[in-house]
């Protein structure tokens, strides 16, 4: 007879891969998926049980038992598990550091003698009496009413498909199992449009099929929240991101995770939620950097969300006017299946994009004659204006102009940037010194540090000041801006956005927050103020993000008018950037930049790991680094890596991080690449572990796939 498992494994949100061994009691019987509290020094965690085994290494004087279940915490399933464990081999992390911080906060708390019941329990019951709409008919999605045929008529608000929309729908619905379809649609060619009847059949086709939809940013979760409410009026929607209050954000996840909420609409984060009857996937401007995450477990959403896909056996579409590099070679490569979208929905053309040279020109608040002509004549006419400037604050930097001192950060290398602090009811305008890295803040001083000169003054422009600067230049308009320091208080971005839909705006300025998804039907001419800085940055990806991110932005111009305007203000009105971008042509740039990474055998031709290190001192954080990397080559036993493995590898020299100093430490990187992934990954795993036994006290992290280095 086999005896039962008396060892739980367990993971925990501690910054380290393994495992940690507890000892089952005879009466509990445990299984993979089950969330429960244990003893973690003098206190408690919550930490989730991943494999069941007899016998452990840890000696049984040093062996504590698990204290009991979290109550209420659904079992999650083994392909959640799956994934998971994919996903912490792929990216070199532990299982817990990845898979706890994606739980709301307040559903993995200890739960102690004050708790007024299990979290769990009253998140379910909260979802269920706020969101979940009347009971309808769940065969399926949205109310159908006698006699039409579902899906067609399943979902509320349709409209004619234009020829590339049905082509688009044809080409996914005709595919079973696991595929990836990207869908290349120019700016307001309807993409939502083809998400949404492609979904109506994804539902129709079972009562109990989820769809997951992801979004890059927090600020699109409202808009298409209320789509997908439209659309699909009967069907529960669990939205998650990490803006949402602590209590909202457990109910959410609950719907989702018991499979009560139909669609699962939310950032980054939302992949990893479990979703146990998912059919389908959705990733809205895959192209976008912030699916990445930046701090902890490095992860790629949009990859993982291909990942599920491709485990679970389910199509996923991902969706952009302009595919990431990667997305496109590989669909260019047949890996993926691409359907393009050629014309906007509403038969509006494509914005006119004029170029207006700087070189000599007079600038009012950073506008050119041309720039405040075409403003003036387009609100004459009742039309919005969008002036894109995507740099937030008053200005980049507060100057001395007799010794030339500037507001640098003392705690990073980088410049505090001039802010404008929240107007007061009365007196005049508060400005503060704020580091975008670490956060600190400081006062502006009434003289230089140095010098004592009374005379200090912001160099450069931020949203704040070109604010101030267009209601002096446009008194009598209406102006809203959005950027993140707007974003920050609790709903002010939806009153912005909200204001610009009804027509209360003349005006909007703001930053990439802007850019995309959102469709302002009276918008007909957007101008960018400053595009130039992001040409010649040392980043390999610069190029690729700006033209990203100009495509967006003239997008919101002329979605529902037969004329509209993008005047970009450049000291470089021939760079090939802005000559692709007047054209309206994706494929020519793409190429063009394709061709450059091929020869340069940089990303998607290469496979790439950034270590990075943080120390006291600069010295000591190269010196790690310089150290690993002679682990690496030197062929040291541990490692057990074949030479010929090693000879596939390309290992940089350790070098400065782009900001070396944050927050009083410094910070150094080395590059390591491959063009073969299973190559690199050999080589990462084992090197890392052993980079762990040396106990260093330098901090470090491996990024796969990093987007900035």
């Amino acid at each position: 007879m086999t005896a039962l498992p008396d060892i739980a494994r367990v993971a925990l949100d501690v910054p380290v891969p393994e495992l940690f061994d507890y000892r089952v009691a005879p009466d509990w019987r445990p299984a993979c998926g089950d969330w429960v509290v244990v003893p973690w020094g003098r206190s408690r965690r919550v930490g989730l049980v991943i494999a069941l085994t007899q016998g452990s290494d840890v000696p049984p004087d040093r062996l504590r038992s698990l204290e009991a279940p979290l109550a209420s915490m659904p079992r999650l399933p083994a392909d959640w598990l799956d994934l998971i464990e994919f996903a912490a081999r792929y990216y070199h992390v532990g299982i817990g550091e990845l898979a706890l911080p994606s739980v709301p906060k307040l559903l993995r708390t200890v739960p102690t003698a004050r708790s007024r019941g299990a979290p769990a329990a009253r998140a379910r019951e909260r979802f269920e009496s706020t969101v979940v709409p009347p009971q309808a008919d769940r065969s399926s999605p949205g109310a159908v009413p006698d006699g039409d045929m579902p899906p067609q008529s399943a979902i509320q608000g349709e409209r004619a498909l234009t020829p590339g929309q049905s082509n688009a729908l044809q080409a996914m619905r005709s595919t079973q199992g696991h595929a990836v379809h990207l869908l290349h649609g120019i700016t307001g060619s309807g993409k939502t449009e083809v998400y949404f009847r492609w979904l109506a059949d994804v539902l129709a086709a079972r009562p109990t099929a989820q769809a997951l939809i992801l979004v890059p940013e927090i600020a699109l979760t409202p808009e298409f929240a209320r789509r997908i409410r439209e659309r699909f009026p009967h069907e529960p929607l669990a939205v998650l991101h990490s803006d949402m209050p602590d209590a909202e954000r457990a109910a959410h996840w609950m719907a989702a995770a018991e499979g009560r909420a139909r669609i699962v609409l939310g950032t980054r984060l939302a992949v990893l939620a479990p979703v146990p009857h998912l059919a389908a996937i959705v990733v809205d401007e895959e192209h976008d950097a912030s699916f990445k995450q930046q701090e902890g477990a490095r992860y790629s959403a949009r990859d993982l969300a291909i990942a599920l896909a491709a485990r679970r056996g389910l199509p996923v579409v991902l969706g952009s006017a302009t595919p990431s590099l990667e997305s496109w070679q590989a669909a260019r490569r047949s890996r993926y299946r691409i359907a393009t979208l050629q014309e906007r929905a509403s038969g509006a053309a494509l914005p006119q994009v004029r170029r207006v040279a700087l070189k000599g020109a007079v600038l009012r608040h950073g506008l050119t004659e041309p720039a405040i002509q075409a403003i003036t004549q387009t609100v004459a006419r009742g039309e919005q204006v969008l002036v894109f400037l995507n740099r937030r604050g008053y200005a980049p930097v507060l100057s001395c102009a007799a010794c030339g001192w500037l507001s640098r950060c003392d705690q990073c290398d980088a410049y505090r940037v001039m802010h404008r602090a929240p107007a007061r009811a009365q007196g005049p305008a508060r400005y503060q010194l704020i580091c975008h890295h670490c956060a600190s803040e400081r006062p502006v001083p009434r003289a230089c540090p140095d010098c004592g000169n009374l005379d200090l003054a912001g160099l450069g422009q931020g949203t704040q000041r070109l604010e101030e600067g267009l209601g002096e230049l446009f008194g009598a308009l209406r102006i809203g801006r959005l950027d993140r320091d707007v974003a920050r208080r609790r709903g002010a971005a939806q009153q912005v956005l909200d204001a610009a839909h009804a027509g209360e705006v003349d005006l909007l300025v703001g930053t990439q927050m802007l850019a995309k998804g959102h469709d302002f039907r009276r918008l007909t001419l957007v101008v960018v103020v400053d595009a130039d800085a992001a040409l010649f940055a040392a980043d390999f990806r610069a190029p690729e993000r700006l033209f990203a991110t100009l495509m967006q932005v003239a997008g919101r111009a002329g979605r529902h008018h037969a004329q509209s305007t993008v005047l970009i203000q450049t000291r470089f009105p021939e760079h090939p950037v802005y000559e692709a971008l007047a054209a309206h042509d994706y494929e020519r740039f793409a190429a063009q930049q394709l061709a450059e990474r091929e020869q340069a055998a940089l990303p998607p031709f290469v496979h790439q790991a950034l270590l990075t290190a943080q120390a006291k001192s600069a010295q000591a954080a190269t010196d790690f680094l310089a150290q690993a990397r002679n682990l690496l080559l030197s062929g040291d036993e541990r490692l057990a890596l074949p030479p010929e493995l090693l000879e596939r590898m390309t290992v940089c020299d350790p070098v400065p991080m782009p900001v070396a100093q944050v927050r009083g430490l410094s910070r150094a990187q080395m590059l390591v690449e491959s063009a073969s992934r299973p190559a690199l990954h050999a080589v990462l795993t084992p090197w890392l572990q052993a980079l762990r036994e040396q106990r260093s006290a330098v901090r470090w992290q491996i990024v796969i796939d990093p987007l900035e280095i």
